[in-house]
């Protein structure tokens, strides 16, 4: 299953040496889209016109679910026995997500009760997928 994030504004400096570090690493690897900083209309009509059809869409948000990684581990392995082609996750801008882009996304995921700045939200998320995979593979990378 492919792998994909689309994200509002772009990162540079630790963060993205973070996120092309843990990128690098997933097997089968990883699409980032960084979309331009606009009014939070603007954003989510770019949002929206980047998600594939078929792909399934998870919202970072922080009224979302806050799973496990290994709940998370386990949902992607889902998905992926589902057959789904592709599963995009998205970070919206500083004013977040619209309700419709939350209408088209089949899950949303929160990273905990606090909000973070989308630099470090990318980077947690990234880590978290790769995490994921390596449960899902048996590899020893996550300790319980």
């Amino acid at each position: 299953m492919k792998l994909s994030v689309i994200s509002v504004g772009k990162i540079k400096g630790p963060q993205a040496e973070l996120c092309a570090e843990y990128a690098k690493r997933l097997t089968g690897g990883l699409t980032i889209r960084e979309l331009a900083t606009q009014t939070q209309k603007a954003e989510n009509a770019a949002i929206l016109a980047a998600i594939p059809a078929k792909a399934i869409v998870v919202v970072l948000d922080e009224r979302g679910k806050d799973l496990s990684s290994r709940e998370l581990a386990a949902k992607m392995s889902a998905w992926q026995d589902q057959g789904a082609p592709e599963l995009v996750f998205i970070i919206g801008g500083a004013d977040g997500v619209t309700d419709e882009v939350r209408t088209r996304a089949a899950f949303t995921l929160g990273l905990g009760r606090k909000t973070w700045p989308h630099m470090l939200a990318r980077v947690m998320l990234i880590e978290q997928l790769y995490r994921a995979q390596q449960i899902n593979n048996g590899h020893p990378y996550h300790r319980d």
